[in-house]
């Protein structure tokens, strides 16, 4: 099932540029386009619309140790609330944690790289509101963390 996601404004990388009037079209756990909605929404007649408030932008990557938390869940899941989709692997040491994040799909990287949002890319989403917090995370095309 596809989804198309679009926010007040929409960033390709953390630091770029934010478009108003732009969406990413999501199909299973990839991107299959990023333009403008209307352009998007003619094209894909009938998809399924995630309107969300704030900037949606790539998921961050968490170059550091996780957060300490008393389970590796909750140690992934104060990532997720923060707009994290990747983790670098040489903080992963811990069997346990590492079985934790794998569980959650986050991506495992060898070394730190700006995320984008890419056609062809997975599809690691992350809202952010004006202060910073972030509303929803999206992991591989699913929704791993929505703020209440």
């Amino acid at each position: 099932m596809r989804t198309l996601h679009t926010a007040p404004l929409l960033r390709r990388t953390p630091g770029g540029e934010p478009a108003p009037g732009h969406a990413v079209l999501v199909g299973g756990d990839r991107i299959e386009a990023v333009g403008p909605l209307t352009e998007l929404t003619e094209a894909y007649a009938g998809v399924r619309v995630r309107r969300w408030p704030g900037t949606l932008g790539p998921g961050l990557v968490h170059d550091g140790p996780l957060p300490a938390a008393p389970t590796p869940r909750e140690r992934v899941h104060a990532l997720l609330r923060r707009g994290v989709t990747a983790v670098l692997a040489e903080h992963l040491t811990d069997p346990a944690l590492r079985a934790a994040v794998d569980r959650s799909d986050l991506l495992v990287l060898l070394a730190s790289v700006p995320p984008h949002l890419l056609a062809g890319g997975r599809a690691d989403l992350a809202v952010h509101d004006a202060d910073g917090t972030c509303l929803v995370t999206v992991v591989a095309g699913r929704i791993a963390h929505r703020r209440a």
